[in-house]
């Protein structure tokens, strides 16, 4: 929930972005919830503000995962109300993929005392950025907690994107919570997930083949030629 009555001015950044100027307040579904738009829109920086709410490192990690390359984060947490279930996270942990090579080195440092134990017992900076991100995913990660990503699907095959979608659904059954911004139609097929589409000045819950992801997917394997042709013929 946003507290709008104490936004200084929806002129000025974070504020003037569309999701913010639109933002109420914004139900989560219980396991899965997507952020999607245009880039710009601010879904990085809503999902970024609600990792902070909720007392997690900015740059990605966890509430006691704590680094810093450049405070760059908006103060729109400041402004954010969050309201909890009856049930605490035993766990959280936010990913970003922009930071990720920034959270594998600081998982380096010496005075963590043997954390790499938890990430697959090897360095992430000796894995492909995918491979890092799985590997965090599936040994970190423990379930029963909440978990935020931010476009992980950048670094990923589309093999290794249905990899995620399992890992997922596994964390799902150990009773977790996601929420994640994402452009992916692959991670997007999430069977009963809660997809918040930012449609210009507007935050609007859409079923999965409504969204502009999956159609533009879908009408590009279905008129391949013909959309190839329009786009790349000179007038």
């Amino acid at each position: 929930m946003l507290r709008r009555d104490s936004v200084p001015s929806f002129e000025d950044y974070p504020f003037a972005l569309p999701v913010v100027r639109a933002l109420h307040t914004l139900p989560l579904h219980p396991t899965v919830t997507f952020f999607l738009g245009e880039n710009g829109a601010g879904k990085s920086t809503l999902l970024e503000a609600m990792a902070i709410a909720v007392g997690l490192n900015p740059e990605g990690g966890s509430r006691n995962l704590r680094f810093q390359t450049r405070a760059s984060h908006s103060p729109l947490s400041e402004y954010l109300r969050l309201v909890r279930g009856p049930h605490r996270p035993a766990d959280s942990f936010f990913v970003r993929s922009e930071t990720l090579y920034t959270l594998a080195t600081a998982l380096e440092d010496p005075s963590l005392g043997g954390v790499l134990q938890h990430y697959g017992d090897q360095s992430l900076h000796e894995r492909s950025r995918g491979e890092a991100l799985m590997a965090l995913v599936t040994n970190r990660l423990g379930g029963g907690g909440l978990y935020l990503f931010d476009e992980p699907e950048a670094g990923l095959s589309p093999t290794r994107q249905l990899a995620f979608l399992a890992a997922m659904h596994q964390l799902v059954r150990r009773g977790s919570q996601l929420v994640l911004a994402t452009h992916s139609p692959i991670l997007l097929a999430y069977p009963d997930a809660r997809i918040y589409e930012l449609a210009g000045d507007k935050i609007v819950e859409r079923r999965y083949e409504d969204t502009d992801h999956y159609r533009i997917t879908s009408d590009f394997f279905s008129h391949r030629a013909t959309m190839l042709r329009e786009l790349l013929t000179d007038d």
